[in-house]
């Protein structure tokens, strides 16, 4: 039987709630409403009234076959349950980075203490950071969404991804996470006026050692681009 994670046990990570004070900057970037379709889909409104997919929903064509298959193969039950668990990880750790990189008080779980030991140093080669869990939209590639981080990585302006994996992952089967990032670049390029030229993936690894992936923009967005209509196909639009 599972714990709830808020059950469980945790201690408060003293010296990142007092050593460290990331620098924020402020943009003038408006908040959209979020919509859920009859299928499952999110769309985003945008101020100006238009509604797009979120850009995850587009770059899950990429992978779409191949988890319908593994659905299958393992049984909707199996896959659920796999599903629910990845899922409250992904949301355990993005609370993680996003209260550490707030100024926070940080609360770990006894479960993640050791994820978080090997991730919490990647943390700290962030700062400047210009938006965190902040939603963007681009009319010039119709979707929208919310970025996990843009901020300095190792003193380049960077969209910074947080992922969790079961398994040690390279490049080429996390196609859709470059693409996704280098959708935030143009949203935020388009919101602010400030270019955004790398890409950074950094992922925890269950059993592993966290693997940091870094790429530039402009070879992903022509990628995002053809998948963006790919899902106008799809949808018969």
């Amino acid at each position: 039987m599972l714990l709830k994670t808020q059950t469980l046990p945790q201690h408060v990570d003293a010296e990142a709630a007092s050593l460290f004070n990331f620098t924020h900057h402020k943009h003038d970037i408006p908040k959209l409403e979020r919509v859920t379709n009859s299928d499952g889909s999110r769309l985003y409104k945008t101020p100006s009234g238009r509604a797009y997919p979120s850009v995850t929903t587009v770059t899950g064509l990429l992978k779409k076959q191949a988890i319908m298959e593994w659905r299958k193969r393992v049984g909707e039950e199996a896959a659920n349950a796999i599903s629910s668990k990845a899922a409250r990880r992904g949301t355990r750790v993005h609370s993680l980075c996003e209260d550490f990189l707030s100024n926070k008080e940080v609360l770990v779980d006894i479960f993640d203490q050791e994820m978080w030991s090997t991730f919490k140093p990647l943390l700290l080669r962030i700062n400047n950071i210009h938006a965190l869990e902040t939603p963007l939209y681009s009319d010039h590639l119709e979707v929208a969404g919310t970025v996990d981080c843009i901020a300095e990585f190792d003193g380049t302006l960077s969209v910074i991804d947080f992922k969790t994996s079961k398994r040690v992952k390279d490049r080429d089967d996390i196609q859709d996470y470059f693409m996704q990032c280098s959708a935030y670049a143009v949203a935020f390029e388009e919101r602010t006026g400030i270019p955004v030229t790398r890409l950074v993936i950094l992922m925890t690894i269950d059993d592993e050692s966290p693997k940091i992936f870094i790429e530039k923009r402009d070879d992903w967005v022509s990628g995002f681009k053809n998948l963006r209509k790919q899902y106008k196909e799809y949808k018969g639009v």
